[in-house]
């Protein structure tokens, strides 16, 4: 395993140190994290799969499950929903969030075991390592970094991003 540590902005491992966003909300212990509290949660977040847009980039250099993704791709983020944190098809009723995004930050989406395995509903969902806005503006519990160290980091092996907290 090829661990990252995410601490005071930055994400470090590999060899490689990278600027990073994290929640706006900072971090918090992961027994505290909720939905929509746009915390980061602390703990080993290991690296599931990655997703990314085939029309934008290469398929990125990765030691995880790769997989493309298209407009009908969304991502679950309702509570209530029997398919809470999960992928989802669009058009789809319940709250979710379109991965197929105008903006960059989606271009890559390395999905982390937060909250997967068993789901518990409120629990916080979509808990992604992806691209940064260009300000570096802090996510809603995400680990943000640039295109090009998303990539970077990837290539290295990242299987895991360690949050002390």
């Amino acid at each position: 395993m090829v661990e990252f540590l995410l601490q005071d902005g930055v994400l470090t491992g590999a060899g490689h140190s990278f600027r990073a966003a994290h929640g706006r909300s900072g971090v918090i212990p992961a027994t505290q994290k909720r939905e929509g509290d746009g915390a980061t949660p602390s703990g080993l977040l290991k690296l599931v799969r990655v997703l990314y847009r085939a029309d934008r980039i290469a398929p990125p250099c990765c030691a995880s499950l790769l997989e493309p993704i298209g407009p009908q791709d969304g991502w679950c983020d309702d509570p209530a929903a029997p398919v809470y944190n999960k992928p989802v098809r669009l058009p789809f009723a319940a709250s979710h969030e379109a991965l197929w995004r105008e903006d960059h930050v989606y271009d890559v989406i390395g999905v982390l075991d937060w909250n997967l395995d068993p789901v518990t509903p409120g629990r916080g969902s979509a808990i992604f390592f992806h691209v940064a806005t260009a300000d570096y503006a802090p996510t809603a519990g995400c680990v943000a970094l640039s295109l090009p160290n998303v990539l970077a980091a990837l290539k290295a092996g990242l299987s895991a991003i360690r949050v002390p907290g």
